[in-house]
């Protein structure tokens, strides 16, 4: 059996339980900890980590097919579920010499896990802190003031960046900070149009962790920013788009069939100007779902073109989103915008993988650098 066998097996109680609460999670606003409950029991949050560790050894391949099938049911629950698989991903591959269990510990769920990344000072730049480190002894000072946090408050640990402590490096470091450490603090509320049960709330470091809590060699934060995190958040990133985006497309199709017009006695669906748009959002939710795949198999088995295929699949199923979730509302019409059906929940958490560092915008000029000779940084 396959791991995307296992996986659909055990997901499905995931699914059933982010189904269930997706309303209320929207809503009100709240962090889905029914969903995340039934991941950590499911073995999930170890997708991606060897079968060694208790994970399941599964590929990027997987991974999509994931989150895209949590986003289609609560995409609030696909953005934690995101966060805690690419916050394991560096660990996996850069242990810190303090935490050699710590592998473990995400692998079977005991710990959960999220990224603390982007600052204040530098905003969606994300690899690019401004905060500092002061080396104590066999200690190190942390000062940050971190943004956007997904899961803040709810996650167990924190990979947390922060520049090298000589003057006048841009060299980063990554440190492991178990969020009950003393001077961790969520610094805010969470208050989004969409995405709203992800806690992304700013936190505040304050605190003094042991030095060998950090991830890899000193001075080695971005190179695991751009080669571990980068690539596994993009494609996750997507994956939470498209899985918005199949949502939107299903409900619009199920609504356009069934509603009809009785002076006409026609469905929807029978007009022929809905159905081209219903079309066009097929056919564009196909193209970008094919071509994610693909980059989630050159992720798997890189090469010269895979960091320029991680760069655009993040920005062009963003933008896919957007283009899908808005023709969705406008084919459901007052149905849609009276929150009669889910597609204006759709159509909200579409907007933040756009604006959700690095932004769509960012990787489009990247992406553009690329292609003719100039350097990305």
């Amino acid at each position: 059996m396959s791991v995307t066998d296992v996986t659909r097996t055990d997901l499905q109680p995931v699914l059933d339980a982010a189904r269930e609460n997706a309303l209320d999670v929207d809503r009100s606003g709240r962090f889905p900890r029914e969903a995340v409950a039934a991941l950590r029991s499911s073995g999930l949050l170890g997708l991606t980590a060897p079968t060694e560790l208790g994970g399941m050894g599964g590929g990027p391949g997987d991974f999509i097919e994931t989150v895209s099938a949590l986003a289609g049911a609560c995409g609030s629950t696909a953005m934690v579920y995101l966060m805690h698989v690419v916050a394991m991903m560096p660990v996996l591959v850069a242990t810190p010499e303090g935490l050699p269990d710590l592998p473990r510990q995400l692998a079977t769920g005991e710990k959960f896990a999220s990224l603390a990344l982007s600052e204040k000072g530098s905003r969606s730049h994300f690899w690019a802190p401004v905060s500092r480190q002061a080396r104590q002894n066999g200690s190190v000072r942390l000062e940050a003031d971190k943004s956007w946090v997904t899961s803040a408050g709810e996650a167990d640990v924190i990979v947390a960046s922060c520049l090298v402590s000589e003057a006048g490096s841009a060299d980063s470091d990554l440190f492991v900070v178990p969020t009950a450490t003393a001077g961790v603090t969520v610094a805010g509320p969470w208050t989004g149009m969409g995405l709203r049960g992800n806690a992304s709330s700013p936190i505040a470091l304050d605190t003094t962790i042991p030095y060998d809590y950090r991830l890899g060699k000193p001075g080695e934060g971005f190179r695991l920013m751009m080669e571990v995190i980068l690539p596994w958040f993009n494609i996750g990133n997507a994956a939470v788009s498209l899985g918005l985006a199949q949502a939107a497309c299903d409900a619009a199709v199920q609504h356009c069939t069934g509603a009809r017009l009785e002076h006409l006695d026609q469905a929807l669906a029978d007009l022929p100007t809905v159905r081209a748009q219903l079309a066009r959002m097929h056919i564009l939710l196909d193209t970008q779902r094919t071509y994610l795949r693909a980059v989630a198999a050159s992720v798997a088995a890189p090469d010269d073109t895979t960091p320029l295929r991680v760069l655009a699949s993040k920005a062009a199923a963003n933008e896919a989103a957007l283009t899908i979730t808005d023709i969705a509302m406008r084919v459901c019409g007052g149905a849609a915008f009276s929150q009669h059906l889910a597609v204006d929940r759709y159509f909200r958490d579409a907007r933040a993988g756009f604006v959700m560092a690095p932004t769509a915008d960012a990787l489009y000029d990247f992406y553009g650098k690329a292609i003719t000779g100039r350097p990305l940084f």
